[in-house]
Protein backbone atom coordinates (compact mmCIF):
# COMPACT_ATOMS: atom_id res chain seq x y z
CA UNK A 1 0.00 0.00 0.00
CA UNK A 2 2.77 2.44 0.92
CA UNK A 3 4.85 1.38 -2.08
CA UNK A 4 2.05 1.89 -4.60
CA UNK A 5 0.25 4.93 -3.09
CA UNK A 6 2.84 6.65 -0.92
CA UNK A 7 1.38 8.30 2.18
CA UNK A 8 -2.06 8.73 0.56
CA UNK A 9 -3.73 5.84 2.41
CA UNK A 10 -1.93 6.08 5.75
CA UNK A 11 -5.09 7.70 7.16
CA UNK A 12 -6.64 4.21 7.16
CA UNK A 13 -4.45 3.27 10.13
CA UNK A 14 -6.13 6.02 12.19
CA UNK A 15 -9.62 5.81 10.70
CA UNK A 16 -9.98 2.05 11.17
CA UNK A 17 -8.82 2.09 14.82
CA UNK A 18 -12.14 3.01 16.52
CA UNK A 19 -14.03 0.70 14.15
CA UNK A 20 -11.70 -2.24 14.90
CA UNK A 21 -11.78 -1.56 18.62
CA UNK A 22 -15.57 -1.37 18.80
CA UNK A 23 -16.11 -4.53 16.72
CA UNK A 24 -13.50 -6.64 18.52
CA UNK A 25 -14.87 -5.46 21.87
CA UNK A 26 -18.33 -6.65 20.78
CA UNK A 27 -16.89 -10.04 19.81
CA UNK A 28 -15.03 -10.41 23.11
CA UNK A 29 -18.10 -9.36 25.09
CA UNK A 30 -20.23 -11.93 23.22
CA UNK A 31 -17.76 -14.65 24.22
CA UNK A 32 -17.61 -13.51 27.85
CA UNK A 33 -21.36 -13.07 28.24
CA UNK A 34 -22.73 -16.09 26.35
CA UNK A 35 -19.92 -18.52 27.16
CA UNK A 36 -19.84 -19.84 23.57
CA UNK A 37 -18.18 -18.84 20.30
CA UNK A 38 -19.47 -16.56 17.57
CA UNK A 39 -20.47 -19.34 15.16
CA UNK A 40 -22.57 -21.03 17.86
CA UNK A 41 -24.34 -17.74 18.59
CA UNK A 42 -25.08 -17.09 14.90
CA UNK A 43 -26.33 -20.66 14.47
CA UNK A 44 -28.61 -20.43 17.52
CA UNK A 45 -30.17 -17.07 16.85
CA UNK A 46 -30.02 -16.64 13.06
CA UNK A 47 -29.47 -18.57 9.82
CA UNK A 48 -27.45 -21.79 9.68
CA UNK A 49 -27.22 -21.61 5.88
CA UNK A 50 -25.61 -18.16 5.91
CA UNK A 51 -23.21 -19.34 8.61
CA UNK A 52 -22.18 -22.34 6.49
CA UNK A 53 -21.58 -20.14 3.42
CA UNK A 54 -19.58 -17.57 5.41
CA UNK A 55 -17.53 -20.32 7.07
CA UNK A 56 -16.61 -21.90 3.74
CA UNK A 57 -15.67 -18.49 2.29
CA UNK A 58 -13.60 -17.86 5.42
CA UNK A 59 -11.77 -21.16 4.84
CA UNK A 60 -11.06 -20.17 1.24
CA UNK A 61 -9.74 -16.71 2.18
CA UNK A 62 -7.70 -17.97 5.14
CA UNK A 63 -6.03 -20.73 3.12
CA UNK A 64 -4.81 -18.15 0.60
CA UNK A 65 -3.64 -15.92 3.45
CA UNK A 66 -1.77 -18.82 5.05
CA UNK A 67 -0.13 -19.69 1.73
CA UNK A 68 0.95 -16.11 1.11
CA UNK A 69 2.24 -15.72 4.69
CA UNK A 70 4.26 -18.96 4.51
CA UNK A 71 5.84 -17.79 1.27
CA UNK A 72 6.56 -14.34 2.69
CA UNK A 73 8.19 -15.85 5.79
CA UNK A 74 10.37 -18.13 3.67
CA UNK A 75 11.47 -15.27 1.41
CA UNK A 76 12.09 -13.06 4.45
CA UNK A 77 14.21 -15.74 6.14
CA UNK A 78 16.19 -16.23 2.92
CA UNK A 79 17.26 -12.59 3.09
CA UNK A 80 19.05 -13.35 6.35
CA UNK A 81 20.00 -16.98 5.54
CA UNK A 82 20.35 -17.04 1.73
CA UNK A 83 21.77 -20.56 1.64
CA UNK A 84 18.55 -22.24 2.81
CA UNK A 85 16.14 -23.51 0.15
CA UNK A 86 12.73 -21.84 -0.19
CA UNK A 87 10.85 -25.16 -0.06
CA UNK A 88 12.64 -26.22 3.13
CA UNK A 89 11.74 -22.92 4.83
CA UNK A 90 8.08 -23.11 3.79
CA UNK A 91 7.79 -26.65 5.16
CA UNK A 92 9.78 -25.74 8.27
CA UNK A 93 7.63 -22.73 9.17
CA UNK A 94 4.45 -24.74 8.53
CA UNK A 95 5.69 -27.56 10.77
CA UNK A 96 6.70 -25.08 13.49
CA UNK A 97 3.30 -23.41 13.45
CA UNK A 98 1.45 -26.73 13.51
CA UNK A 99 3.65 -28.06 16.30
CA UNK A 100 3.01 -25.01 18.47
CA UNK A 101 -0.76 -25.25 18.01
CA UNK A 102 -1.09 -29.00 18.45
CA UNK A 103 1.53 -29.96 21.03
CA UNK A 104 2.10 -26.87 23.21
CA UNK A 105 -0.41 -26.40 26.08
CA UNK A 106 -2.75 -23.52 25.30
CA UNK A 107 -1.72 -21.48 28.35
CA UNK A 108 1.91 -21.44 27.19
CA UNK A 109 0.91 -21.05 23.55
CA UNK A 110 -1.17 -17.90 24.23
CA UNK A 111 1.80 -16.33 26.04
CA UNK A 112 4.01 -17.17 23.04
CA UNK A 113 1.64 -15.22 20.77
CA UNK A 114 1.75 -12.17 23.05
CA UNK A 115 5.55 -12.14 23.29
CA UNK A 116 5.89 -12.74 19.56
CA UNK A 117 3.94 -9.54 18.92
CA UNK A 118 6.95 -7.63 20.28
CA UNK A 119 8.84 -8.64 17.13
CA UNK A 120 6.58 -6.26 15.23
CA UNK A 121 8.43 -3.34 16.81
CA UNK A 122 11.02 -4.10 14.13
CA UNK A 123 8.79 -2.08 11.80
CA UNK A 124 8.81 0.87 14.21
CA UNK A 125 12.61 0.94 14.33
CA UNK A 126 12.75 0.61 10.53
CA UNK A 127 10.47 3.63 10.12
CA UNK A 128 12.55 5.85 12.38
CA UNK A 129 15.63 4.79 10.40
CA UNK A 130 14.26 5.92 7.03
CA UNK A 131 11.40 8.44 7.38
CA UNK A 132 12.54 12.07 7.47
CA UNK A 133 9.43 14.08 6.48
CA UNK A 134 7.20 13.30 9.48
CA UNK A 135 5.20 16.48 8.91
CA UNK A 136 4.02 15.11 5.56
CA UNK A 137 3.22 11.75 7.17
CA UNK A 138 1.00 13.27 9.87
CA UNK A 139 -0.70 15.56 7.35
CA UNK A 140 -1.81 12.51 5.34
CA UNK A 141 -2.74 10.72 8.57
CA UNK A 142 -5.42 13.27 9.52
CA UNK A 143 -6.46 14.51 6.05
CA UNK A 144 -7.76 11.59 3.93
CA UNK A 145 -6.93 11.63 0.22
CA UNK A 146 -9.15 9.41 -1.94
CA UNK A 147 -9.04 9.35 -5.74
CA UNK A 148 -11.83 6.74 -6.12
CA UNK A 149 -9.79 4.95 -8.78
CA UNK A 150 -10.17 1.20 -9.26
CA UNK A 151 -6.81 0.33 -7.69
CA UNK A 152 -7.38 2.61 -4.71
CA UNK A 153 -10.87 1.29 -3.92
CA UNK A 154 -9.57 -2.30 -4.11
CA UNK A 155 -6.70 -1.39 -1.77
CA UNK A 156 -9.10 0.28 0.70
CA UNK A 157 -11.36 -2.79 0.63
CA UNK A 158 -8.31 -5.00 1.17
CA UNK A 159 -7.15 -2.81 4.07
CA UNK A 160 -10.54 -3.11 5.76
CA UNK A 161 -10.56 -6.85 5.01
CA UNK A 162 -7.20 -7.17 6.76
CA UNK A 163 -8.03 -5.05 9.81
CA UNK A 164 -11.78 -5.55 10.35
CA UNK A 165 -11.53 -9.18 9.33
CA UNK A 166 -13.86 -12.19 9.80
CA UNK A 167 -11.11 -14.45 11.13
CA UNK A 168 -10.46 -11.97 13.96
CA UNK A 169 -14.17 -11.98 14.89
CA UNK A 170 -14.24 -15.75 15.39
CA UNK A 171 -10.79 -15.85 17.03
CA UNK A 172 -11.56 -13.10 19.57
CA UNK A 173 -14.83 -14.65 20.72
CA UNK A 174 -13.37 -18.14 20.98
CA UNK A 175 -10.31 -16.94 22.91
CA UNK A 176 -12.53 -15.36 25.56
CA UNK A 177 -14.35 -18.69 25.93
CA UNK A 178 -11.07 -20.63 26.19
CA UNK A 179 -9.77 -18.25 28.85
CA UNK A 180 -12.89 -18.99 30.92
CA UNK A 181 -12.43 -22.73 30.44
CA UNK A 182 -8.83 -22.46 31.66
CA UNK A 183 -10.22 -20.89 34.85
CA UNK A 184 -12.18 -24.10 35.44
CA UNK A 185 -15.54 -22.98 34.03
CA UNK A 186 -16.10 -25.96 31.73
CA UNK A 187 -19.88 -25.68 31.25
CA UNK A 188 -21.67 -22.97 29.31
CA UNK A 189 -23.86 -22.16 32.32
CA UNK A 190 -20.83 -21.71 34.57
CA UNK A 191 -19.15 -19.43 32.03
CA UNK A 192 -22.25 -17.25 31.83
CA UNK A 193 -22.29 -16.69 35.59
CA UNK A 194 -18.56 -15.88 35.61
CA UNK A 195 -19.10 -12.63 33.72
CA UNK A 196 -18.73 -9.47 35.83
CA UNK A 197 -18.21 -5.74 35.30
CA UNK A 198 -14.60 -6.24 36.40
CA UNK A 199 -14.02 -8.90 33.72
CA UNK A 200 -15.62 -6.68 31.08
CA UNK A 201 -13.39 -3.78 32.13
CA UNK A 202 -10.23 -5.91 31.89
CA UNK A 203 -11.33 -7.25 28.52
CA UNK A 204 -11.89 -3.74 27.14
CA UNK A 205 -8.42 -2.62 28.19
CA UNK A 206 -6.92 -5.73 26.57
CA UNK A 207 -8.89 -5.37 23.32
CA UNK A 208 -8.44 -1.63 22.82
CA UNK A 209 -4.72 -1.74 23.65
CA UNK A 210 -4.30 -4.64 21.20
CA UNK A 211 -6.12 -2.77 18.43
CA UNK A 212 -4.05 0.36 19.10
CA UNK A 213 -0.82 -1.65 18.83
CA UNK A 214 -2.04 -3.34 15.64
CA UNK A 215 -2.85 -0.06 13.91
CA UNK A 216 0.35 1.55 15.17
CA UNK A 217 2.32 -1.18 13.39
CA UNK A 218 0.18 -0.68 10.27
CA UNK A 219 1.03 3.04 10.39
CA UNK A 220 4.79 2.41 10.57
CA UNK A 221 4.76 -0.23 7.80
CA UNK A 222 2.98 2.17 5.42
CA UNK A 223 5.25 5.05 6.46
CA UNK A 224 8.42 3.00 5.86
CA UNK A 225 7.41 1.61 2.47
CA UNK A 226 6.04 4.99 1.32
CA UNK A 227 9.15 6.93 2.34
CA UNK A 228 11.66 4.55 0.78
CA UNK A 229 9.94 2.64 -2.01
CA UNK A 230 7.34 5.08 -3.34
CA UNK A 231 9.73 7.96 -2.72
CA UNK A 232 12.35 6.25 -4.90
CA UNK A 233 9.92 5.29 -7.65
CA UNK A 234 9.87 1.59 -6.68
CA UNK A 235 6.15 0.81 -6.90
CA UNK A 236 6.10 -2.68 -8.42
CA UNK A 237 6.75 -4.98 -5.45
CA UNK A 238 6.09 -8.71 -5.97
CA UNK A 239 6.82 -9.96 -2.44
CA UNK A 240 7.43 -8.58 1.05
CA UNK A 241 11.03 -9.77 0.67
CA UNK A 242 11.35 -7.57 -2.44
CA UNK A 243 10.30 -4.64 -0.27
CA UNK A 244 13.03 -5.46 2.25
CA UNK A 245 15.64 -5.77 -0.52
CA UNK A 246 14.55 -2.46 -2.01
CA UNK A 247 14.99 -0.86 1.41
CA UNK A 248 18.61 -1.95 1.75
CA UNK A 249 20.34 0.57 -0.57
CA UNK A 250 18.44 3.49 0.97
CA UNK A 251 18.08 2.47 4.61
CA UNK A 252 21.14 0.31 5.21
CA UNK A 253 21.64 -3.14 6.70
CA UNK A 254 20.04 -2.35 10.05
CA UNK A 255 16.61 -1.36 8.69
CA UNK A 256 16.83 -4.12 6.07
CA UNK A 257 17.44 -6.79 8.74
CA UNK A 258 14.70 -5.43 11.00
CA UNK A 259 12.21 -5.44 8.13
CA UNK A 260 13.13 -9.04 7.25
CA UNK A 261 12.71 -10.11 10.90
CA UNK A 262 9.36 -8.34 10.94
CA UNK A 263 8.18 -10.35 7.92
CA UNK A 264 8.93 -13.63 9.71
CA UNK A 265 7.40 -12.37 12.97
CA UNK A 266 4.16 -11.30 11.29
CA UNK A 267 3.79 -14.73 9.70
CA UNK A 268 4.46 -16.63 12.93
CA UNK A 269 1.86 -14.46 14.64
CA UNK A 270 -0.77 -14.52 11.89
CA UNK A 271 -0.75 -18.13 10.66
CA UNK A 272 -1.90 -19.77 13.92
CA UNK A 273 -4.74 -17.24 14.16
CA UNK A 274 -5.75 -17.74 10.52
CA UNK A 275 -5.79 -21.54 10.83
CA UNK A 276 -7.29 -21.55 14.32
CA UNK A 277 -10.10 -19.10 13.58
CA UNK A 278 -11.46 -21.05 10.62
CA UNK A 279 -11.23 -24.25 12.66
CA UNK A 280 -13.23 -22.68 15.50
CA UNK A 281 -15.85 -21.46 13.02
CA UNK A 282 -16.20 -24.81 11.22
CA UNK A 283 -16.17 -26.86 14.42
CA UNK A 284 -18.96 -24.78 15.97
CA UNK A 285 -20.93 -24.74 12.71
CA UNK A 286 -20.80 -28.54 12.37
CA UNK A 287 -20.95 -29.40 16.10
CA UNK A 288 -17.42 -30.78 16.40
CA UNK A 289 -15.45 -30.68 19.63
CA UNK A 290 -13.17 -27.66 19.47
CA UNK A 291 -10.54 -25.78 21.40
CA UNK A 292 -6.78 -25.40 21.58
CA UNK A 293 -7.01 -26.43 25.22
CA UNK A 294 -7.99 -29.94 24.04
CA UNK A 295 -5.45 -32.55 22.98
CA UNK A 296 -5.30 -33.80 19.39
CA UNK A 297 -7.15 -37.04 20.13
CA UNK A 298 -9.91 -35.10 21.95
CA UNK A 299 -10.66 -32.75 19.02
CA UNK A 300 -9.56 -34.60 15.89
CA UNK A 301 -11.82 -32.68 13.48
CA UNK A 302 -10.82 -29.32 14.98
CA UNK A 303 -7.11 -30.00 14.54
CA UNK A 304 -7.83 -31.70 11.22
CA UNK A 305 -9.12 -28.40 9.79
CA UNK A 306 -5.95 -26.63 11.00
CA UNK A 307 -3.75 -29.30 9.38
CA UNK A 308 -5.70 -29.27 6.09
CA UNK A 309 -5.61 -25.46 5.92
CA UNK A 310 -1.86 -25.55 6.46
CA UNK A 311 -1.30 -28.25 3.81
CA UNK A 312 -3.34 -26.28 1.26
CA UNK A 313 -1.35 -23.16 2.15
CA UNK A 314 1.89 -25.06 1.52
CA UNK A 315 0.64 -26.29 -1.87
CA UNK A 316 -0.20 -22.73 -2.98
CA UNK A 317 3.50 -21.85 -2.75
CA UNK A 318 4.40 -24.34 -5.46
CA UNK A 319 1.80 -23.55 -8.14
CA UNK A 320 3.09 -20.13 -9.18
CA UNK A 321 0.60 -17.74 -7.55
CA UNK A 322 1.64 -14.09 -7.16
CA UNK A 323 1.97 -13.70 -3.35
CA UNK A 324 1.13 -9.98 -3.19
CA UNK A 325 -1.93 -10.31 -5.45
CA UNK A 326 -2.99 -13.38 -3.47
CA UNK A 327 -2.85 -11.39 -0.23
CA UNK A 328 -4.74 -8.44 -1.73
CA UNK A 329 -7.56 -10.49 -3.24
CA UNK A 330 -7.96 -12.71 -0.19
CA UNK A 331 -8.17 -9.49 1.85
CA UNK A 332 -10.82 -8.19 -0.59
CA UNK A 333 -12.75 -11.44 -0.07
CA UNK A 334 -12.52 -10.86 3.69
CA UNK A 335 -13.82 -7.34 3.09
CA UNK A 336 -16.83 -8.81 1.29
CA UNK A 337 -17.57 -11.40 4.01
CA UNK A 338 -17.06 -8.96 6.90
CA UNK A 339 -20.27 -6.86 6.64
CA UNK A 340 -22.39 -10.02 6.48
CA UNK A 341 -20.93 -11.42 9.71
CA UNK A 342 -20.85 -7.95 11.30
CA UNK A 343 -24.60 -7.69 10.72
CA UNK A 344 -25.07 -10.64 13.08
CA UNK A 345 -22.41 -9.48 15.55
CA UNK A 346 -24.07 -6.10 16.07
CA UNK A 347 -27.51 -7.68 16.46
CA UNK A 348 -26.28 -10.29 18.95
CA UNK A 349 -24.28 -7.81 21.04
CA UNK A 350 -27.18 -5.32 21.05
CA UNK A 351 -29.77 -7.89 22.17
CA UNK A 352 -30.87 -7.62 25.79
CA UNK A 353 -32.30 -11.15 25.54
CA UNK A 354 -28.87 -12.58 24.65
CA UNK A 355 -26.51 -10.18 26.41
CA UNK A 356 -28.56 -8.97 29.38
CA UNK A 357 -26.92 -6.04 31.19
CA UNK A 358 -23.86 -6.33 28.95
CA UNK A 359 -25.60 -5.37 25.70
CA UNK A 360 -24.21 -2.57 23.51
CA UNK A 361 -24.36 1.03 24.62
CA UNK A 362 -25.87 3.50 22.16
CA UNK A 363 -22.49 4.77 20.88
CA UNK A 364 -21.26 1.21 20.31
CA UNK A 365 -24.42 0.45 18.33
CA UNK A 366 -23.93 3.54 16.18
CA UNK A 367 -20.29 2.65 15.45
CA UNK A 368 -21.29 -0.96 14.73
CA UNK A 369 -23.99 -0.12 12.20
CA UNK A 370 -21.85 2.59 10.57
CA UNK A 371 -19.10 -0.01 10.15
CA UNK A 372 -21.53 -2.48 8.57
CA UNK A 373 -22.75 0.17 6.12
CA UNK A 374 -19.26 1.41 5.29
CA UNK A 375 -17.82 -2.05 4.66
CA UNK A 376 -20.82 -3.04 2.57
CA UNK A 377 -20.45 0.08 0.40
CA UNK A 378 -16.68 -0.32 -0.01
CA UNK A 379 -16.84 -4.06 -0.77
CA UNK A 380 -19.71 -3.62 -3.25
CA UNK A 381 -17.79 -0.86 -5.05
CA UNK A 382 -14.65 -3.03 -5.13
CA UNK A 383 -16.58 -5.98 -6.60
CA UNK A 384 -18.08 -3.73 -9.30
CA UNK A 385 -14.60 -2.46 -10.22
CA UNK A 386 -13.15 -6.01 -10.27
CA UNK A 387 -15.94 -7.36 -12.50
CA UNK A 388 -15.70 -4.52 -15.04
Amino acid sequence: MGASRGFDLIWLSLFSFPLMGAIQEMCARIGLTTGVGLATNIKRHFSKKILYICTLLLLFANVFNIGADLGAMAKGAQLIFPGIEFAFLVLGFAALSLGLQIFIPYKKYSKYLKYLALVLFAYVFSAFSVVTNWGEVFKHLVVPIISFSKDEIILICAAFGTTISPYLFFWQTSQEVEEQILKGEETEKARRTLNTNENIHKMRIDVWSGMFFSNLIMFFIIATSAAVLFGSGITNIATAADAALALKPFAGNFAFTLFAIGIVGVGLLAIPILAGSVSYAMSEAFNWKEGLYRKLKQATAFYGVIIIAMILGIVLNFIGLDPIKTLIYSAVLNGIISPVILFFIVQISASEKIMGDFKNKRLTNIIGWLTVGLLFAVSLTAVIFILR
